[in-house]
């Protein structure tokens, strides 16, 4: 690891900084000489005692004693160590090890330090460890000490010795190495990014190498086999241009072999025992059907407050079974899904392969002959695993997938588990953000309230879990303001929307996304602005419970914009209920010159009461016509 900074100054800069003291009639006597308070003052700044009146300054309020002190900057050599030891502390590393006698801590045992101010050798401690001049080449290839000579030429001087410190010229070799590999052997490389950072964090000389296995192995799902060569082995697979796997696989060597063939050789081999296990675990649970394992479920405890993974598979039933009425999935293929979706996790394929719980459920649904819609369903609903990934398709994944994440999410808020501060022990905010872009994504008009009630009275019918529904369903909408902040959506456009207190999902997002487009408008500034005059007026008015009498209005200007709200309440009416918030604001801001026009010629704040009242009732009209699509007094009129 290293880091070369260049043009770093030699010294930080001295900064000034005003010392506040004491007032004169505190700091002096009657006869002028210093109290204790002033002679206090002066030994603290290194001043003489008869220079203090030299240090007087009015703060404002008064005159005080004041001195304005000068510090100067550090030395760079001398803070270097401390601040090196700080930075290497602060690093985020998930778990740290310490090696030999040593109390340090890092994510590996640190062999050596060096350190070089322009050219001159600094010794200092490093996390223990004394630094020195040398560092050292690549273990096999140079495993000999190198002088460093300067920042200039340390990438230089490590790849002499076969060690190539750019972890972006490693991941070029990498990358063409692999890509030009597979196109020889008539496929493409699947380039995972995870897989790729991993390959370049642990290489130094890195050689790709193309290998092989027995084309038998593809009997097994390609899942299994891709999790064997990534996870496992850090190979990367290839396929053809229909995207099936091929029987091959590029590893990449830490060593430039004079034999690369028995490099190769060792690798197939160990390839080869990986497959063998994978092929035999798919045949042994083959020969056993899901409801056969669903049984097993029973003695494999979920949480201990929330019973086994038995018991939440048949809340599972239940819950798919009331959704399917929501979503528009078939029930009976919904519930089956979730009657069998987790009896892959007692599988020998999913106790080796973690990562392939519920996509060897469908596998296995497949071989048992349930519908195929099952099958996919069940292989669809741990997705999206991880941000950016897919979401499911078919109305029973997404049935079943909602309904995992609703008994998930609320089972934990009642047995009082839920995320706190940066703790989040059950994934509780991948599971909220997963539920909410399911939603999004396939467009499910859900009423998220219902559906977390429906899951809660599942688990506990207490008035504690109650209160808990309504924390999960509060906690689960939160979860927008990482969406939109994502989006570059200005979070006060979610705040407004959410100030209606609305529950399903889709229609909050499709406001936000209206009143985000409507701010792009010309005229959405004075609207705006007017929305938040007409909370200022209506704050400080009473009897707001009558209704616009037509008969009093008076002036054009108010006459005008009743006629024109009149209008527009028909309008927005039907593009509401058709959830067409875009149309509907691009309705309302035709208001803006009706809208100006009554705030320049009429006085709302009449002296006739019952005017007073009809003009206030017209502005609560009109504030409402806006709000039912979001709280524009919310937003900010820039």
């Amino acid at each position: 690891m290293a880091l070369w900074i260049q043009s770093l100054q030699r010294k930080a800069p001295d900064k000034e900084r005003g010392v506040w003291g004491p007032s004169l009639d505190i700091a002096f006597k009657g006869d002028g000489s210093p109290t204790k308070a002033g002679e206090a003052f002066a030994k603290r700044n290194k001043l003489k005692i008869g220079d203090l009146r030299q240090f007087v300054r009015a703060d404002g309020k008064q005159e005080k004693l004041f001195f304005n002190q000068t510090i100067e900057g550090e030395h760079t050599k001398e803070i270097i160590e401390s601040l090196i030891n700080q930075v290497l502390a602060k690093l985020p590393v998930r778990k740290r090890m310490r090696w030999g006698a040593s109390r340090s801590e890092f994510v590996r045992p640190i062999h050596w330090v060096v350190i070089l101010y322009c050219e001159e050798v600094l010794r200092k401690s490093i996390m223990g460890i004394d630094s020195g001049t040398h560092s050292r080449g690549h273990r096999f290839h140079a495993n000999t000490e190198i002088p460093i000579k300067s920042g200039s030429s340390y990438e230089q001087q490590l790849k002499e010795q076969y060690v190539v410190a750019s972890i972006a010229e490693r991941r070029r070799i990498i990358l063409e190495g692999v890509e030009r590999l597979a196109c020889q052997f008539g496929g493409t490389a699947v380039i995972d990014e995870s897989l790729i950072d991993e390959v370049v964090a642990i290489t130094e000389w890195p050689v790709p190498l193309l290998g092989h296995f027995d084309e038998k192995f593809l009997t097994v799902p390609d899942e299994a086999l891709i999790s064997s060569m990534k996870a496992h082995q850090k190979y990367f697979h290839i396929v053809d241009e229909d995207g099936r796997l091929m029987p091959a696989f590029i590893t990449v060597a830490n060593i430039e072999s004079t034999d690369a063939g028995q490099v190769r050789i060792g690798n197939e081999r160990v390839l080869k025992a990986r497959l063998a296990d994978a092929a035999f675990f798919f045949e042994n649970d083959c020969k056993s059907s899901l409801e056969m394992k669903r049984k097993k479920l029973s003695g494999v405890v979920y949480h201990a407050q929330l019973g086994s993974l038995l018991q939440k598979s048949e809340r599972l039933v239940r819950l798919c079974h009331f959704l399917s009425n929501l979503i528009g999935s078939a029930s009976g293929l919904a519930t089956r899904s979730a009657a069998i979706c987790k009896a892959d996790l007692v599988t020998d394929m999913v106790g080796e392969f973690e990562d392939l719980q519920g996509i060897m459920g469908g596998y296995y649904a497949q071989n048992d002959g349930e519908h195929s819609k099952v099958a996919t369903a069940i292989s669809e609903h741990y997705l999206p695993r991880f941000a950016g990934d897919k979401t499911p398709k078919s109305p029973e994944g997404i049935t079943l997938a909602i309904a995992d994440r609703l008994d998930t999410l609320v089972g934990i808020f009642i047995i009082g588990l839920q995320p706190s501060g940066s703790k989040d022990p059950f994934a509780i905010r991948r599971a909220c953000l997963g539920l909410l872009n399911i939603i999004l994504e396939n467009n499910i008009d859900l009423d998220l309230k219902e559906a977390i009630n429906y899951a809660g009275n599942l688990i506990s019918n207490t008035a504690e879990a109650d209160q808990a529904q309504q924390q999960a369903l509060t906690y689960t909408l939160g979860r927008f303001t990482g969406i939109y902040k994502e989006k570059q959506i200005a979070i006060e456009i979610f705040k407004a929307v959410s100030a209606l207190e609305l529950v399903n999902p889709l229609d909050i997002h499709l406001r936000v996304m209206a009143v985000s487009e409507f701010s792009q408008l010309k005229d959405a500034g004075a609207l705006i602005a007017a929305n938040k005059r007409v909370v200022n007026i209506l704050s400080i008015a009473t009897s707001l419970d009558l209704e616009v009498n037509p008969i009093m209005l008076r002036e054009p200007e108010e006459i005008n914009l009743f006629d024109e709200v009149k209008q527009k309440k028909l309008i927005a009416k039907k593009l509401i209920s058709e959830k067409n918030y875009a149309v509907t604001l691009k309705e309302l801001a035709s208001l803006r010159e009706p809208i100006d026009e009554f705030f320049d010629k009429v006085l709302v704040m009449a002296k006739e009461p019952d005017v007073q009242r009809n003009r206030l009732a017209l502005l609560k009209e009109l504030r409402q016509l806006f709000c039912n699509v979001a709280d524009f007094s919310l937003l900010s009129t820039i």
